[in-house]
């Protein structure tokens, strides 16, 4: 089974509503500021900063909540979203209520998840110290100093390659209020030369996270050693929801599972996309689902051209 990223549908529990401008003078009616997710994204005939201008004249940014960054390219741009990013920060004193933003909403068709360039999440975090909810899809280029966010809520990373220097930096912030964090670690074959090691300090930070409920560490070519890490970790104790899917999770990683910290505590368990025997799963089942945890074991589809393989559910 194969997972192709496709264009948000619902933001920050609001549907996504695309922007656009009016023609030849005449102006669409528009929702009301706060009653949508606002994306805004470039095509062919409408390059993304003038549209980006209309849509500052056009709506009443003080009040919108949630904003959604699509394609931003006329054709391939070499200098990836930063371009975007002096865009946003130079109004962010326009959008004075905004709590949440997903940077980069392009589906394949767009754009491989591996072809986009990302940039530092650094200067958007300060501008709004009241985000609750930051979305990122793409990791190459991907940046961010350590900080302190006392706000932010929910954060996720959508990658085929997610580089280290990211994942080492989100375990030297400081996050007191997170309460949900997915990063798809990806891949070395598309950049994502994090590691095991990189996974268990970020663990470790994580710890100091007293609201923290669900985690999804996936999309992995190291699942088994996350899996291991995870099993140890004193942050999963706090957890309602543990992800550990779409990535190459075999038997090993089972077992870690199993003879690790009791994981009965939670509601739901993701191991979608696994590579694990049948034995394994049947064993994860009858350890959690007694205890009520609800348990995802969907296992990878068997490549027939390569059927010893593993492989992460997304990659370029």
């Amino acid at each position: 089974m194969r997972y192709h990223p496709s264009h948000l549908k619902r933001f920050h529990d609001l549907p996504v509503h695309d922007y656009e401008p009016g023609q030849d003078g005449r102006r669409r009616p528009l929702p009301e500021p706060a009653a949508v997710a606002w994306r805004v994204r470039a095509s062919w005939e409408q390059p993304f900063e003038p549209l980006w201008r209309c849509f500052l004249d056009d709506v009443r940014t003080e009040d919108v909540t949630a904003l959604v960054v699509g394609a931003w390219w006329e054709e391939w741009d070499e200098h990836g979203i930063d371009p975007v990013l002096g865009l946003l920060l130079a109004e962010a004193r326009r959008f004075p209520r905004l709590r949440a933003l997903f940077l980069a909403d392009v589906e394949s068709e767009e754009s491989e998840i591996s072809w986009i360039r990302q940039g530092d999440l650094t200067g958007v975090l300060r501008a709004w110290p009241e985000l609750t909810e930051l979305g990122v899809r793409g990791g190459e280029g991907l940046r961010i100093e350590p900080l302190c966010h006392d706000r932010l809520r929910t954060l996720r990373v959508e990658s085929g390659g997610l580089p280290a220097e990211p994942v080492r930096a989100l375990a030297s912030c400081s996050l007191p209020a997170l309460n949900s964090l997915d990063l798809w670690l990806g891949t070395a074959g598309y950049g994502g030369d994090c590691t095991a090691v990189d996974v268990k300090a970020l663990l470790s930070a994580l710890g100091r996270c007293a609201g923290l409920r669900h985690l999804g560490l996936k999309n992995s070519d190291f699942q088994d050693a996350v899996a291991a890490a995870v099993a140890e970790a004193p942050a999963v104790a706090g957890l309602t929801s543990l992800d550990l899917g779409m990535g190459t999770l075999g038997d090993e990683g089972g077992a870690a599972l199993l003879t690790g910290q009791p994981l009965t505590h939670l509601r739901h368990l993701g191991l979608r996309h696994h590579f694990m025997g049948e034995e394994m799963a049947r064993r994860l089942r009858g350890s959690l689902e007694p205890h009520g945890v609800a348990v995802d074991l969907t296992p990878a589809r068997v490549r027939p051209y390569r059927p010893e393989s593993r492989y992460v559910a997304v990659g370029e």
